[in-house]
């Protein structure tokens, strides 16, 4: 894609202009420059949007635009002529319901500067990929398609449910004297994520321990993929053991490092703990869970000399954890999907991400399809290890094939893994790995 308009300090009309006071409606000058719109939203969230000189009428919104440079994959749209911008999250956080409104209102401020869209798509990664999923469901009069990248489609409360049975049956297993925290997270976070990750580290270094992390990992539905070990073949249980650790606590961003920041916030942020385990049987879950794990946890437990039925029977009579039922009311308000949606969505997910577990991808999939909403859903997934680790070729292609869905009316062929693959390699935006997948069916 020719990058007819790269951004250049020298080549910026910058427009300040605040959602508040915005009193007029000029045209976009064409000047042959982008053009920058910023501002101030009403709860003092920034927003901003870059507007070519050649706006299609094409405009992409996205919770973390304004946050930061314009990378690649957003250059290369806005090079092909759309407009691309949003928000931050740095003054909602994990106040989803504001983050959404957040959208709505940055689109009303760039439709009174540069005129109505033609066309809005909400995009973003990680909680903009939520966010993005949350605003088209909720907004299809503002929001005509969706990207959602790397978000924990499952819903709020789901998700941290199963992050809470991963964490509970390494404590109760590994650590039952209770010395590292589960759901009381301390103030002192990053404290607790190195202690967890040095202790799951020593763990890992004995068969006993390998194999109590499998089974952890088995239950909360992990990737078995690490920035080391990519894919690994479940008929190799130590080398698939060890990807699934690479995931809980080896990688940059770990599992257990998330389960302890996040875990946190959102207590504060929803006056109480939003997850629970009672009723939940953990041999149940392990069953649950894809035949290829199963085997895996099977014989690191043959190997280390362990009885699983034992390890099972003492996770299922530890103490469970009650959720505050206002809190746990409050976070699923905040938003969980009914499957009710109206506009197309495109969603991309890394299978090896330890995140946002590819498994909610199922969770997700399924409400749509109970809703009678299948034919707007196109779910796209890429080979590789590490949370929204996309190369801005699979991005824009990603992005691509929405683009292609609203302006023809229909899917075609644009959605498969080798025609998304050669569209990704002719942008020269770097590698191109999607894959045909199907996620695990989400167990929690």
């Amino acid at each position: 894609m020719p990058a007819r308009h790269r951004l250049r300090d020298a080549a910026i009309a910058s427009v300040a202009v605040a959602a508040c006071v915005v009193t007029a409606t000029p045209a976009v000058a064409d000047d042959g420059v982008d053009r920058v719109i910023d501002g101030i939203l009403a709860d003092t969230t920034p927003y901003r949007f870059v507007v070519p000189d050649d706006w299609d009428g094409t405009v992409f919104v996205d919770l973390d635009f304004a946050a930061g440079p314009v990378n690649a994959a957003k250059q290369a749209l806005i090079d092909d002529g759309a407009a691309y911008g949003g928000t931050t999250r740095s003054v909602t956080g994990w106040n989803i319901g504001g983050a959404i409104a957040n959208q709505i209102e940055a689109l009303d401020a760039f439709a009174e500067v540069v005129g109505e869209p033609r066309q809005a798509i909400a995009m973003g990664n990680s909680m903009g990929g939520f966010i993005a999923a949350a605003t088209g469901e909720l907004h299809p009069d503002r929001i005509d398609g969706v990207v959602a990248a790397c978000g924990g489609l499952s819903g709020t409360v789901s998700q941290w449910n199963q992050k809470l049975d991963t964490v509970f049956v390494l404590s109760e297993l590994l650590d039952p004297a209770g010395t590292l925290p589960v759901v009381d997270i301390p103030a002192d976070v990053p404290g607790a994520q190195n202690a967890w990750i040095s202790f799951l580290t020593e763990a890992q270094q004995t068969p006993e321990g390998r194999a109590r992390i499998a089974l952890a990992s088995a239950i909360g539905q992990l990737p078995a993929w690490s920035r080391a070990i990519a894919d690994p073949d479940p008929a190799d249980a130590v080398t698939y053991e060890q990807a699934w650790f690479g995931a809980l606590a080896g990688d940059p961003l770990p599992y257990i490092g998330q389960a302890m920041s996040s875990r946190r916030t959102i207590g504060q942020v929803f006056g109480g703990l939003t997850s629970w385990n009672t009723g939940i049987d953990y041999a149940e879950q392990l069953q649950k869970a894809s035949p290829q794990a199963r085997q895996v946890v099977a014989e690191l437990y043959e190997e280390a000399g362990l009885s699983l039925e034992a390890d099972l029977a003492t996770v299922n009579a530890a103490e469970r954890i009650d959720a505050d039922p206002e809190a746990v009311e409050r976070f699923a308000a905040a938003y969980e999907f009914t499957g009710e949606i109206s506009v197309p969505t495109v969603t991309l997910n890394a299978v090896g991400d330890q995140i946002s577990t590819v498994a909610q991808q199922s969770a997700y999939e399924e409400r749509v399809t109970k809703a009678g909403n299948a034919s707007l859903l196109r779910q796209t997934y890429v080979a590789s290890a590490g949370h929204c680790n996309f190369t801005a070729a699979e991005t824009v292609a990603a992005a691509n094939l929405l683009l292609e869905r609203l302006e023809t009316g229909r899917w075609g062929d644009g959605w498969n893994a080798t025609h998304l693959n050669r569209t990704a390699e002719a942008l020269d935006l770097g590698a191109a790995r999607f894959i045909t997948f199907h996620p695990d069916r989400f167990n929690r």
